[in-house]
């Protein structure tokens, strides 16, 4: 499906890790069927969330790199691109949906299970025996009093209920708030995690860019030494026939002698 795509490395090795990690959740949810027992399948489900963010994360680096290639890229290059982000993200929203799906199977297992297990309430059958050897005006009594303790127990259980839903409104707005937290801490962390990746690239090509400049000097150092050796060598011995003129150096002028000619008064 993408192999038509044009995608410079950074991009590439991204989509390969996100397609990684679709095969993985695919085989895992398959997987997940054929698991019966409870708490391996919750077992499951956490390391399926976890590839799941993992998706997320990678997403959002193909798209910040997308954008920086934007403009290097033709038109229609970049409309495949796109496409083929929001198939990605497509295809994350249905692993998101079918993992909800089985969230909410494993709940009703748990509420059916905790139902199997109800304590069954005992017989009134003591109750009616002792009511039958007391007076009315003891029945009269015991009623007021567990009356009153009703409305004890009542009253108690509307604080409870009270405070609980206090409690409740609190741990939710702090929920909230610790909620929005992680996701801007978890945005920063994906930020700074491409910032790192991408001044990586930014020193590795700075250092063979170095690397190269000093191989250019050391040869061009080293040519210079040759041709300076070489000058001295023809200076020092100039009829050395094993090494050849330079270019653009003129042969060493070899020696005069001076002839003395005598007159022919000396002869005489």
């Amino acid at each position: 499906m993408t192999s038509g795509l044009q995608m410079n490395p950074q991009l590439e090795q991204i989509h390969g890790e996100i397609r990684d990690n679709f095969r993985a959740l695919s085989n895992g949810f398959q997987r997940l069927d054929n698991i019966r027992d409870s708490s391996r399948q919750s077992k499951q489900l956490e390391e399926l969330t976890g590839k799941m963010r993992e998706c997320k994360r990678l997403i959002k680096d193909f798209d910040r790199e997308l954008k920086d290639e934007e403009s290097k890229n033709p038109p229609e290059v970049n409309k495949q691109l796109n496409d083929e982000k929001q198939s990605m993200i497509k295809e994350l929203n249905s692993f998101v949906a079918l993992r909800k799906t089985y969230v909410n199977s494993l709940g009703n297992k748990r509420v059916e299970l905790f139902d199997e297990g109800g304590v069954s309430e005992p017989t009134a059958d003591s109750n009616v025996q002792m009511a039958s050897s007391m007076t009315n005006q003891e029945l009269m009594d015991a009623g007021k009093k567990t009356m009153d303790e009703t409305d004890q127990a009542i009253e108690r259980t509307k604080k409870v209920v009270e405070q609980t839903i206090e409690v409740g409104t609190q741990t939710a707005v702090t929920l909230k708030g610790q909620t929005d937290q992680m996701g801007r801490i978890v945005n920063e962390l994906d930020t700074i995690n491409f910032s790192i990746k991408k001044a990586s690239q930014l020193v590795k090509e700075i250092g063979r860019q170095v690397a190269t400049d000093k191989c250019i000097m050391l040869f061009l150092f080293l040519i210079v030494c040759g041709v300076i050796a070489i000058i001295v060598v023809k200076i020092v011995n100039p009829n050395n026939k094993d090494i050849r003129d330079i270019p653009g150096l003129a042969p060493p002028v070899p020696a005069r002698r001076l002839l003395y000619l005598r007159t022919p008064e000396h002869f005489e």
